[in-house]
Parts: C-alpha cells; sequence; structure tokens
C-alpha cells in the first residue's frame, strides 16, 4: 500500500507542474492575444476602404478593365493557406486542414490542377506528409508579423495569377470572431468579384494618368493587403485557440489533481486504520 500511495504523490506532483507551464502558457497568450486583436482589427476598415476605392474606379469610368476583374476558364488553382507554427492550439490547424482538404478533393482529380502557397510550418508538413505540391511556403513567423515577412509568398501568388500560371486563387484562414471562436474560412481571392457598370452615376474623383493605370497599380496592392490581413486574423485565431486549449488544460489538471488528491487520502486512511489494526492484533495476541 505504501508504494502505491508514493506511486500516487508522484502523479500529484508531476500534474502540479504541467498545470503550471499550462497556466503560464495560457497567461502569456492571452497577453499576446489583444495586441493580435486589435492588428487584427485595425486592418479591417483599411481593407474596406480600399476595397471602396477600387469598386469606385471600377464602376465609376466607363470602358475600365483589368484581368483581375475578368473570370476565365479554370484550369489550375491557388490555395494560399494560413496556419501555425507550433502546436498546442486545439483544433485550428485541423479544422482549417480538413475544410482545404474537402475542397481540394471537390474541385480536383490530379495534383497538377492546383498548387498550395502554405504559411506556417503545421500547413507545410501536412501537405508535404500526403505528396501534395506545395509551390512555396513561409515558417517561423512571430506573434506580430509584418508584411515584409510574406511580401515574396503574396507577391508569387498574385502574379501566378496575372501570369495566366493560375486562373484563381482561394485564400484559406481562421476569421477571428473571439477568444473561443475561430472560423475556418475559404474565400475566393481572385479574380474579384465583377462590379455592374453603372452608368448613371459619373465618377466624383479623378485619376491619372488614367483609372487603368491606377487599377494596374492599385489591385496587386489590394489582392496582398488581403492575404496581409487574412494572417493577421489567422494570428490572432491562433492565440485565441491557444488561450483557450491551454485554460481547458489547466481546469483538467485541477481536476485530475482533486481527484487524486481524494484517492491519497483514502488510500493513506487505510492504511494508517490497517496500522492500528495490526497493533491492536498484536497486542491482544500477546495478552
Amino acid at each position: 500500500m505504501a508504494k502505491g500511495i508514493r506511486e500516487i504523490k508522484r502523479q500529484i506532483k508531476s500534474i502540479q507542474n504541467t498545470r503550471q507551464i499550462t497556466k503560464a502558457m495560457e497567461m502569456v497568450a492571452s497577453a499576446k492575444l489583444r495586441k493580435a486583436q486589435e492588428k487584427a482589427q485595425a486592418s479591417r476598415p483599411y481593407v474596406e476602404k480600399l476595397k471602396e476605392v477600387v469598386t469606385s474606379i471600377a464602376s465609376g469610368s466607363d470602358g475600365v478593365s483589368h484581368p483581375m476583374l475578368v473570370s476565365r476558364e479554370i484550369k489550375r488553382t491557388a490555395y494560399i493557406v494560413i496556419t501555425s507554427d507550433g502546436g498546442l492550439v486545439g483544433g485550428y490547424n485541423a479544422n482549417l486542414l480538413r475544410m482545404v482538404m474537402d475542397e481540394i478533393k471537390h474541385k480536383h482529380t490530379s495534383a497538377e490542377e492546383y498548387g498550395l502557397f502554405v504559411m506556417g510550418r503545421k500547413g507545410r508538413d501536412y501537405f508535404n506528409r500526403r505528396g501534395l505540391p506545395v509551390v512555396e511556403s513561409v515558417t517561423d513567423l512571430s506573434d506580430t508579423p509584418k508584411f515584409a515577412d510574406i511580401k515574396s509568398l503574396a507577391f508569387a501568388a498574385v502574379q501566378g495569377f496575372e501570369l495566366e500560371q493560375y486562373d484563381e486563387v482561394y485564400l484559406c484562414y481562421s476569421r477571428f470572431i473571439n477568444a473561443i471562436t475561430q472560423r475556418p474560412t475559404v474565400d475566393r481571392l481572385l479574380p474579384f468579384d465583377k462590379v455592374e457598370q453603372n452608368h448613371d452615376v459619373k465618377a466624383e474623383v479623378e485619376y491619372e494618368p488614367s483609372p487603368e493605370a491606377v487599377l494596374e497599380v492599385l489591385l496587386p496592392k489590394y489582392a496582398e493587403t488581403l492575404i496581409f490581413s487574412a494572417l493577421l486574423e489567422g494570428k490572432a485565431s491562433e492565440l485565441g485557440a491557444k488561450m483557450t486549449a491551454m485554460g481547458s488544460a489547466t481546469k483538467n489538471a485541477t481536476k485530475m489533481i482533486n481527484e487524486l488528491t481524494l484517492t491519497y487520502n483514502r488510500a493513506r486512511q487505510a492504511a494508517i486504520t490497517q496500522e492500528i489494526t495490526e497493533i491492536v492484533a498484536g497486542a491482544n495476541a500477546q495478552g
């Protein structure tokens, strides 16, 4: 019985140490989440305003066109997938990757029909293990990423569409709702949704040298901005998922400690009772 009691005590100590770690990780994720959430939310108005300007040019000027606004026959598709570098984030990666794989299986019959641009080690390793075509990847991103960190990947994906290497581009990320809820999302990035021409409304702004020239510069930047905004959403989602997962782990550890403590006390009480019984029995035998 003594051996059993010592084993239970060692288990309690081990779980207490684990709980300290998970509690610390929860607090760190919570502190980082506030900054990431602020950045993600701050990017949304900028993206909306940029979209408003693009829409204004396309709808308010006659004869304005751009390859990014034109749909063509779909022969090859690019997917930009945003995952985390590390684990301990609950179902954050698994839920998104499952959605991406469902999308791929539904739309494609061979690996030649699509290419993958991946951010995060978890996504890169996941696709590599399955032999899927990873065109370019970026890993070791900080919790406060900068556009320069993903500029080459974003440029490659957007340029691939412009050069007709890909006929459509999808953005796959987890949209941040709150610390508990992150929504896996697959949005079409390119071509942009066609804007209905409104001939009754004339543009109130004159663009120099021409609306076409402005769109030529603005649309690629707009696409890259959407990619970076999705990365900020993904980072906020990742930290929210980590905070929630570590919080659940801490609660589970506390529950296990309470149960083991109860078992330990019962075992110790039983051992003491047995020792008392043996002492009394020995005394009676001698008497």
